[in-house]
């Protein structure tokens, strides 16, 4: 990622932070949905939030009755008794803390699979336009980093935030129960602890925006190295490249030591503030209880739970600010599921049948944007079995064409037909199903061998395998491999060269058994000396089946039935390798200079 393309993510990743379309009672209804299904699971944990705050009041109190009804009259059987309550109320409260935490990960963590797995499933349905325009990065992320903050942010700080408001509400119902006189001198200080809470939090918040942007640096300077590693190395670029990391990194450990040091402030002066109250307690508190204004059990209660009061009111005042990271995720999360594939089956789509391949484009034009048309009322007809080669320069709308007949993209005009079948009238499952695509740059799925060539196939036997594999002539090479066709290719098969990558990818398309097969450049890539060793399988690949052969390489389609020459979007020039060349025209001069720079 360049410079620029990185302050653009990085430009965008604060607007989607600031800038709010959804309002948040929007977005918690529908992430309340999710965790609605665990509908028992919620229940236990509500409940369990109930009992652990309540029992948490307990204590204290139980201190107070201590002190004043049995310690001061020395009544040991009754201290006891409330000693033996009081180990009581300690389990039940350690149990039910025990059951907000299980409940609250459990259902975190189920409702971000069920989130992950919603999102997962539209992306496989939404069509070629919406990664024409989306940063695979911003995907990976939405997927997995959005989800996770909605299980950290989300799930634990809206049941922290209940616990806390019961917490507080309950103390304070307590403290003034037992003295308003003291519950007010506790008050003192709150407008002060807001006010640093707040004062904090706004520096935290600009301090935690720069580790974003910083670590988002370092994430892309790695991205970058990784992938241009052999530039790096063949450049002798090491040292240049380390520098340059090593710049990020270090501006990244500056942030994050800025930000825990300003976090590092706060703690200690919320404490402080604590401090202060608890000992405006203590000194009112000791002066009405030397008064005689209240017992000597009410201010030991109190001091108690003023050590508890300021806690749920630090954590009240911070939850604004951490939920917006929450919703700002959901938002992020909710825009994708929302977004609507613009290919789907129509409504009275049908089943293709198993078809023999005849293919016809009538008057298609064609554009990424509709005011900039790549292709320009395209006609031609391929019968079936045949094979049709697609030349032109680069950028000409060679592409394009195979793309519309596997309807990724929709013209804007004209009629793509199948054996005499509208491909808008039927379902796209039964279309890609008779299809068999060959790509440039083959991709291979980590695993191994077997499972690659499956996936044309999923149910097919290692015997069909195996045939297969012979016949484009995969199988001397494979059966070569230190585990045949046991062996591991590596992420995107990079343990394997190109060529017996393509030969793996000739082996799954046939295994497919397709009526109509794309080759997309499969060939451009290629030295000669493989090209002529994979030349059995593309025989193999065409024979008996309508063919549509994009090539660069004008060698490569010498012997197809068909040919057109596409250039700016149109038709030029159409017919067999010998009549294209009598003709003099734009292939024989594509062709003419192809041999002449050999």
């Amino acid at each position: 990622m360049t410079g620029y393309h990185m302050a653009q993510a990085l430009k965008r990743e604060e607007d989607e932070e600031h800038v709010r379309k959804v309002p948040d009672r929007v977005l918690i209804a529908r992430l309340a949905r999710y965790m609605l299904r665990h509908r028992g699971r919620l229940a236990i944990a509500v409940a369990a939030v109930l009992v652990a705050s309540l029992s948490g009041l307990v204590p204290p109190y139980l201190l107070k009755v201590a002190i004043d009804s049995y310690i001061a009259e020395g009544d040991f059987t009754g201290l006891t008794f409330v000693a033996m309550i009081l180990v009581v109320v300690y389990v039940v409260n350690w149990f039910s803390g025990y059951q907000r935490t299980y409940q609250i990960s459990w259902l975190g963590q189920n409702m971000v699979n069920d989130i992950r797995m919603k999102l997962f499933s539209h992306l496989q349905d939404l069509s070629f336009s919406f990664y024409d325009r989306s940063e695979a990065g911003r995907i990976i992320s939405r997927v997995t980093n959005d989800t996770d903050t909605l299980s950290m942010i989300f799930v634990q700080g809206i049941v922290t935030v209940l616990s806390d408001i019961l917490t507080l509400v309950g103390i304070v119902v307590v403290m003034l129960w037992l003295s308003i006189p003291l519950t007010l001198a506790t008050l003192v200080v709150l407008p002060l602890l807001l006010l640093t809470t707040l004062v904090f939090q706004s520096r935290l918040r600009r301090a935690y925006r720069m580790t974003r942007k910083k670590i988002a640096k370092v994430t892309s300077k790695l991205q970058e190295s990784i992938s241009g590693i052999r530039e790096i190395q063949s450049f002798t670029r090491e040292k240049d490249t380390m520098e340059v990391f090593r710049r990020a990194n270090v501006e990244n450990l500056q942030a994050n030591v800025q930000a825990g040091r300003i976090f590092a402030m706060l703690m200690p002066v919320i404490q402080v503030i604590g401090a202060v109250g608890t000992c405006v307690v203590l000194w009112y508190g000791g002066i009405l209880t030397v008064g005689g204004g209240i017992t000597l059990g009410i201010l030991v209660a109190f001091l108690a739970y003023v050590t508890s009061f300021f806690r749920p009111i630090v954590n009240l005042t911070t939850f604004y600010n951490t939920i917006q990271s929450a919703m700002a995720a959901a938002e992020r999360i909710f825009e994708t599921i929302d977004t609507e594939p613009q290919i789907i089956d129509a409504p009275d789509a049908v089943e293709l049948p198993r078809v023999e391949g005849s293919i016809a484009f009538q008057n298609v034009t064609f554009g990424y944007h509709p005011t900039d048309p790549v292709l320009k009322n395209v006609a031609f007809s391929v019968e079936s079995g045949r094979t049709l080669a697609i030349v032109g320069p680069t950028g000409a709308g060679k592409s394009s064409i195979v793309r519309l007949l596997s309807r990724f993209y929709e013209p804007q005009a004209g009629t793509i037909t199948v054996d005499g079948h509208d491909i808008r009238n039927v379902t796209l499952t039964s279309l890609h199903n008779q299809m068999g695509v060959v790509l440039q740059e083959p991709f291979l799925f980590s695993g191994t061998v077997m499972e690659n060539i499956r996936y044309g196939k999923l149910d097919a036997t290692t015997e069909e395998i195996q045939n297969i594999a012979t016949l484009v002539g995969a199988h001397e090479f494979i059966t070569s491999l230190a585990d045949g066709y046991e062996t591991e290719v590596g992420e995107r098969g990079m343990r394997l060269s190109v060529g017996q990558r393509q030969l793996i990818s000739f082996a799954r398309a046939l295994l497919r058994d397709p009526p109509m097969l794309i080759l997309d450049e499969a060939t451009s890539s290629l030295d000669p000396y493989t090209e002529l060793k994979i030349k059995k399988g593309l025989n193999v690949l065409l024979k008996d089946r309508t063919s549509l052969v994009i090539a660069h390489r004008l060698s490569t389609v010498r012997q197809a039935d068909n040919i057109i020459v596409v250039n700016d979007g149109q038709i030029v020039e159409e017919g067999t390798h010998k009549k294209l060349m009598r003709r003099k025209g734009l292939y024989h001069r594509l062709y003419d200079k192809q041999f002449k720079d050999i």
